[in-house]
């Protein structure tokens, strides 16, 4: 049997605004041990699921990573296969900033519910 390497490196699987990647640096940056961020997907079986950000000090051996411009974003392949083609923007409205979701789920309709229950990616590219 031969060993299959991991890719872990993601290109074009996940989008990354520039003023998203400028809001997140600071933030990790402001944050002392901060290696990245991590895009995390929660929940799950068909009734939806839910996806969320929070730092990450020290990566695993199974998460794919995305290198923009010092940015580290971490996500594990199991989540990946279901946020492959998310695009993360930074907005602000008057008084209100946030970072926004788009294109969430799409590799599952793109509604959230699950459309292909017990189905997980093998690497991130």
């Amino acid at each position: 049997m031969s060993e299959v390497q991991f890719n872990n490196q993601l290109t074009d699987q996940i989008n990354v605004s520039p003023e998203a990647v400028r809001q997140l640096l600071a933030l990790t940056e402001s944050e002392e041990g901060v290696n990245g961020v991590r895009i995390f997907v929660s929940g799950g079986g068909c009734g939806g699921m839910s996806y969320g950000m929070t730092f990450v000090d020290q990566p695993t051996e199974y998460d794919c990573v995305l290198d923009r411009d010092g940015l580290k974003v971490y996500v594990d392949a199991v989540a990946l296969s279901y946020l492959e083609g998310v695009e993360i923007d930074y907005q602000s409205q008057g008084a209100n900033a946030s970072f926004v979701f788009k294109n969430v789920f799409a590799n599952t309709g793109g509604s959230g519910v699950c459309g292909t229950c017990g189905a997980a990616g093998g690497g991130c590219g």
